[in-house]
């Protein structure tokens, strides 16, 4: 009893160790939800962005009677960095719409029209990118019209051709896509 009144103070190796395996475990929970949620927010990009691509459409088509395609944009898609968005082709696309994203994006954005009678009265937009960059590409899409489906073409290969995009609502285009591995 004597000895432990006569301890000057600090910690045990013990009681260390005890600590820093309670911080491992913390770290060991809250890294993956903190990652889970990083890219839930990229995620976000791009159906935000797709909403507003349908947003210009309407009002141009209100306008003028006709809707707006426009290349993909950036030109390529970057695995989980941000990239310039850049109009294709200065008057023509997004420029016509009166459509850009501030700042940089993780999503490639492009505009299709379909639509025999007349042409252009239906159109259909993609977004796609690698946010976890697993080399597998996630896309979100939204179509205007009942007889669009997707052009592999359009914003990458994440709404492959034939495949039933949403129907006037921005979703993923297919039940893999708007996954992560996360």
């Amino acid at each position: 009893m004597q000895k432990l009144r006569n301890r000057k103070g600090g910690f045990t190796l013990i009681e260390l160790m005890i600590v820093v395996a309670i911080i491992g475990i913390l770290a060991a929970i809250a890294i993956p939800n903190f990652l889970r949620f990083q890219l839930k927010a990229k995620t976000s990009e791009g159906k935000t962005n797709l909403a507003a691509i349908r947003t210009a459409e309407e009002s141009y088509y209100s306008e003028y009677g006709s809707y707006i395609s426009a290349d993909a944009s950036p030109p390529t898609i970057a695995n989980n960095t941000k990239t310039s968005f850049s109009h294709a082709i200065a008057g023509k696309g997004f420029d016509i719409i009166g459509w850009t994203p501030e700042g940089s994006v993780y999503f490639q954005y492009g505009v299709g029209l379909a639509g025999a009678t007349p042409v252009g009265s239906q159109f259909y937009a993609s977004a796609a990118a690698d946010i976890d960059a697993n080399g597998t590409y996630q896309g979100w899409g939204y179509r205007k019209g009942a007889d669009v489906t997707a052009n592999a073409t359009l914003a990458g290969t994440a709404c492959p051709t034939g495949s039933p995009m949403p129907l006037e609502q921005v979703a993923p285009c297919a039940t893999v896509n708007g996954q992560s591995v996360f």
